[in-house]
C-alpha cells in the first residue's frame, strides 16, 4: 500500500510537470529527439515525378503497373533515465536537495516522452545497480518511475558510473536516448565506459550541483561530511585563502568534467539545485535543434 503523502507528492509533480510540458516544452522534445529512421508504410501506384528508386518491383511485376513504396519516420524512441542515488545527492542549501532536483527534472523528461508515445525506462545506481525498470509506455508506468525516483531507498552510498554505463549497454539493446543524471562525484575512471555508451546511445549528461559546492561562505568553523564515505573534517571558512582554494578546485573539477564529456562526444546540461531547471533544459533543446 502506497502511503497517502507519496501519492500526493507524485500527483503534485505530475500536475506541475504536465503544465510545463504543454506550455514550455511543446514540440521541443519531438523536434530534437528523432526516431530510429524510416519504416515502410504502404505501396501506391506510381505518379509521374516519384523517385524511381522507390519503385516496388515485385508489386509492379505482379500487377503489371508501376507501384512505389511509401515510407514514414519511425518515431518511437526509448528514453532511459539513469539516476545517481548516491549519498552526495542528499545535499542542498536552498529549496531542494540535488536528488530531489534530479527527480523533478527526470519527471519532466518522462512526461515529455509519453506525450510523444515513447517508452521510458529507469536505472537507479550508486556503487551498484539499485533498481532497473525496463522501458514501457503509458502514464501509469511513468508514475511508477517517478515514485521510484522520489522514494527509493538505496542500499549503498558510493558512486560507480562506469558500472552503471556497462549495465546500460547490457540491458538496453537498441539505440536509446539516455539521460545520465548525476553530480559526477566519482573517484573511479569512467571515461571508456562513457565513450562506449555514447557510441551505442544518444547520451546526455545532466550535471546537478549546488551553489555551495562552488563557493564557500565565510561562516567560521564548519564541519564538512563526505556523504558517501562518512569522512568528516573541521575547517575555518573565515580564511579567504581557504575559500579561494575551495573555489579554484571546484572550477578545476568542472573544467575536467567538461573535457571528459567532449572527449566522449556527450552533450551536457548544467542544472543547479538552488535554481530553475526548466530554463537550462529549454536552452539545451533550442541549441541542439539549431544543429539538426
Amino acid at each position: 500500500m502506497i502511503p497517502a503523502e507519496i501519492i500526493r507528492k507524485v500527483k503534485s509533480i505530475e500536475i506541475r510537470t504536465r503544465r510545463i510540458v504543454n506550455d514550455v516544452l511543446s514540440g521541443e522534445y519531438h523536434s530534437v529527439f528523432k526516431g530510429r529512421g524510416m519504416e515502410f508504410s504502404e505501396v501506391r501506384e506510381y505518379i509521374p515525378g516519384d523517385e524511381i528508386r522507390t519503385i516496388d518491383w515485385n508489386v509492379t511485376a505482379r500487377v503489371g503497373r508501376p507501384f512505389v513504396k511509401i515510407y514514414k519516420e519511425e518515431r518511437e524512441l526509448t528514453l532511459v533515465l539513469m539516476v545517481d542515488a548516491s549519498g552526495s545527492g542528499e545535499f542542498g542549501t536552498k529549496t531542494r536537495m540535488k536528488g530531489e532536483t534530479a527527480a523533478e527534472l527526470c519527471s519532466l523528461l518522462a512526461f515529455s516522452a509519453i506525450k510523444n508515445n515513447d517508452k521510458v525506462g529507469l536505472i537507479i545506481f550508486t556503487s551498484k545497480i539499485e533498481k532497473f525498470i525496463p522501458p514501457k509506455k503509458g502514464r501509469n508506468h511513468v508514475l511508477r518511475v517517478i515514485r521510484e525516483m522520489l522514494y527509493f531507498k538505496p542500499e549503498e552510498r558510493g558512486t560507480d558510473i562506469g558500472n552503471a554505463l556497462a549495465y546500460l549497454n547490457q540491458v538496453v539493446k537498441k539505440r536509446a536516448v539516455v539521460c545520465l543524471v548525476s553530480d559526477f562525484y566519482d573517484r573511479g575512471d569512467f571515461r571508456f565506459a562513457l565513450k562506449a555508451a555514447s557510441e551505442k546511445h544518444d547520451v546526455i549528461a545532466v550535471t546537478v550541483t549546488d551553489a555551495r559546492e562552488q563557493a564557500m561562505p565565510a561562516a567560521g568553523l564548519i564541519e564538512l561530511l563526505d556523504a558517501e564515505t562518512g569522512a568528516d573534517i573541521l575547517i575555518d571558512s573565515s580564511h579567504g585563502f581557504f575559500r579561494q582554494v575551495f573555489t579554484e578546485r571546484a572550477l578545476k573539477r568542472a573544467a575536467e568534467r567538461e573535457a571528459l564529456f567532449r572527449a566522449a562526444g556527450v552533450e551536457n546540461i548544467d542544472i543547479r539545485a538552488d535554481g530553475d531547471y526548466v530554463e537550462p533544459l529549454v536552452r539545451f533543446f533550442k541549441r541542439r535543434g539549431k544543429r539538426r
